[in-house]
């Protein structure tokens, strides 16, 4: 069975596991954090680092 696959959605999709896997390999696999607020504000600290990270590089 053939589906129609939304090409913008879909590239959207394909760029944030690349980047998601990239945090992944640069800043570890797990949050360390046991409640939920914390594990968001860990995995959107890691977001920034990995963000200023790039940023250095160009």
């Amino acid at each position: 069975m053939l589906t129609n696959i939304d090409d913008d959605r879909y590239a959207q999709r394909s760029l944030t596991e690349t980047v998601n896997s990239a945090v992944k390999r640069s800043l570890g696999y797990a949050a360390r954090a046991h409640s939920w607020y914390r594990e968001f504000s860990e995995i959107a600290l890691m977001c920034a680092v990995y963000n200023i990270k790039c940023a250095i590089k160009q």
